[in-house]
């Protein structure tokens, strides 16, 4: 099987993004994990699949892989990634895109500067939704890991978080508490974990380890999940530009059960074809 793709990234969160409609292609997490692969395959932090809508009201279809193998139900700088290139492709002529997701149906739209605005979806905060394993809703639990005690903000964006406040992200222990925290018995399906350092009320800087590819340059549901624990925490005001190692993100939520607003830039890096 030969499949052609696009190498894309979102402030450095890369993927390996592949038109399923014009192509006939089949993908299993064997084949997902091989071209992820930065040694032997492709390389890239995520799989973005390109595939048509069982619903004919929705534009797309759009299906994630994480480097592991492991299908996920939402990537949002791969979301903006998708957008520009279901547009570039000429596979529509709409710049504002209604897609079908694991997680529901999110709204995507291409602005004159190519960056590209995603309705999130509002943040669900109750550990059934995440899940998360818990008697009640709570604004931070504590969860031991590695003889400590750490602070969490949960929510789900789609996907599950967990957000913890530290002094400064340089220095944050991503490496040591972001795999065990990702597999901490309270998150039945693993969840990612954010490091998020707050500078002031309009902008934090922040470290995702995201489940199932490791830290990575950019999260954009993370980024939607810091700023929404913040916010919840009294601790960020509406808009918040969220820092990453790969670069900035704008972050708007007026709370409640109001969407999550995401504006950031998606870049095209090169073309192939590879044979599994």
């Amino acid at each position: 099987m030969q499949i052609n793709f696009t190498k894309m990234h979102g402030l450095g969160n890369d993927f390996v993004v592949i038109d399923m409609i014009s192509q006939p292609a089949r993908l299993t997490p064997d084949i997902a994990k091989r071209i992820a692969d930065r040694h032997f395959g492709i390389g890239c932090d995520q799989i973005l699949l390109v595939e048509k809508s069982t619903d004919p009201t929705i534009d797309f279809r759009f299906r994630i892989f994480n480097a592991d193998g492991g299908e996920v139900a939402h990537c949002g700088n791969g979301a903006r990634c998708f957008a520009r290139f279901v547009f570039e492709k000429k596979l529509t002529d709409k710049k504002d895109i209604a897609v079908e997701m694991t997680s529901g149906i999110i709204h995507l739209s291409i602005k004159p500067d190519n960056q590209v605005t995603v309705n999130m979806g509002p943040p669900r905060f109750e550990p059934h939704d995440v899940p998360f394993t818990a008697d009640a809703r709570q604004p931070s639990y504590n969860l031991e890991v590695d003889g400590k005690n750490i602070s969490v903000g949960v929510v789900s964006m789609g996907n599950p978080h967990a957000v913890v406040v530290v002094d400064d992200v340089s220095t944050a222990p991503v490496s040591l508490f972001g795999p065990l925290l990702e597999r901490h018995p309270r998150f039945p399906q693993r969840a990612n974990i954010g490091f998020m350092q707050i500078v002031t009320k309009d902008r934090i800087r922040l470290r995702v380890f995201e489940r199932g590819s490791g830290e990575t340059l950019a999260c954009g549901t993370g980024a939607c999940a810091a700023v929404a624990v913040g916010h919840a925490q009294n601790l960020l005001n509406n808009d918040v530009t969220v820092s990453l190692p790969g670069g900035d993100l704008q972050i708007r939520w007026k709370g409640d059960d109001h969407p999550v607003w995401m504006t950031g830039p998606a870049t095209f890096v090169f073309e192939g074809t590879i044979k599994l």
